[in-house]
């Protein structure tokens, strides 16, 4: 008997022929599940649609767009026990890149049908739930310069000349960083608190790659500096996103904690998960291995050094 499963397909997502990429999912799901389509519109989110599936009790929930479907799809299954399949097919596919989900259709589905599943953390940021990150300052204002038509035109190349345009005009702020072992107070450009984040996200990586089972935060504080020692810095944590060693450089600082509060003068935006929800102060907590995830074999039994337990990791397989 097959498995029942929703799927929350966004139509508008990428750049490709929507509905041939919807017949290529169902060519290679629909022999392994029953499948409940769902679509998106403008009036109704993938969010709103996976917590309804979540309300009719769906066993298994697939969510198939850019970003924003995936995030919000995720978003909803926060601590329910219900596995979230990721089909990405947006412009940058930050989750599915952050967790090592394929993002080509053909291999993600692939995925889902293996069924294997990971738990990995969540958060919450103000509230509201977070699955990658939030940036405070030069994230948020390139973020929100990136606008959907650059985006749309040319793709993660829009967030490039962002950034550059913001680090011609980025300033400075006073900030008041509270964890649970620490306060610090400092100068900054910019700050991000991350649970998940892929290489790209690079203003996340001063720790040498975020570790999203951990049940952790990865924070990452850029200090003041002119153009030319930010555009170094931003170098050297690009670096850092590929080859997986610390930064080493003025100007930068770093800490993991379980929970972080943050406090700005003057206020500065913030941006969750793709997108700007106000301005400082937050305060953002980690769900440890608060959401269940359709992940490739390998990584669901990668045994991750940085737990103290790792019996705890919970890895499942689909019924033969």
């Amino acid at each position: 008997m097959n498995r029942s499963a929703y799927l929350i397909f966004n139509p508008v997502a990428g750049q490709g022929d929507s509905e041939q990429e919807l017949a290529t999912i169902k060519s290679i799901l629909e022999p392994e599940f029953n499948l409940n389509i769902q679509f998106t519109t403008e009036e109704v989110s993938g969010g709103e649609l996976a917590r309804k599936a979540v309300e009719n009790n769906a066993p298994i929930v697939l969510a198939s767009g850019g970003d924003g479907t995936v995030s919000a799809v995720a978003e909803a299954l926060i601590n329910t026990d219900i596995p979230l399949g990721a089909i990405a097919r947006g412009t940058a596919n930050a989750f599915a890149n952050a967790l090592g989900i394929p993002d080509t259709i053909e291999a993600a589905c692939k995925v889902i049908v293996d069924g294997v599943t990971k738990k990995v953390d969540a958060a919450m940021c103000n509230n509201r739930p977070m699955i990658l990150l939030a940036g405070v300052g030069f994230e948020a204002e390139t973020v929100e310069d990136a606008d959907r038509k650059a985006k749309d035109r040319l793709g993660m190349l829009a967030y490039v000349l962002s950034g550059l345009k913001q680090l011609r005009e980025f300033d400075k702020f006073d900030t008041e960083i509270e964890s649970e072992e620490k306060v610090i107070t400092v100068e900054a450009s910019a700050i991000t608190i991350a649970n998940a984040a892929p290489p790209s996200s690079f203003l996340a990586q001063g720790t040498a790659g975020v570790i999203y089972d951990d049940g952790l935060l990865d924070i990452t504080i850029i200090a003041h500096q002119t153009t030319a020692g930010a555009i170094a810095t931003s170098f050297k944590l690009l670096q850092s996103a590929s080859n997986e060693e610390a930064v080493e450089r003025d100007g930068v600082g770093y800490l993991r904690s379980k929970w972080v509060k943050i406090a700005t003068n003057p206020p500065q935006k913030v941006v969750l998960d793709g997108e700007i929800i106000g301005t400082t102060p937050i305060e953002v907590k980690c769900i440890p291995r608060g959401l269940k995830v359709f992940v490739p074999e390998k990584l669901a039994i990668e045994p991750n050094e940085n737990l103290d337990n790792l019996s705890g990791v919970k890895v499942e397989h689909k019924p033969k």
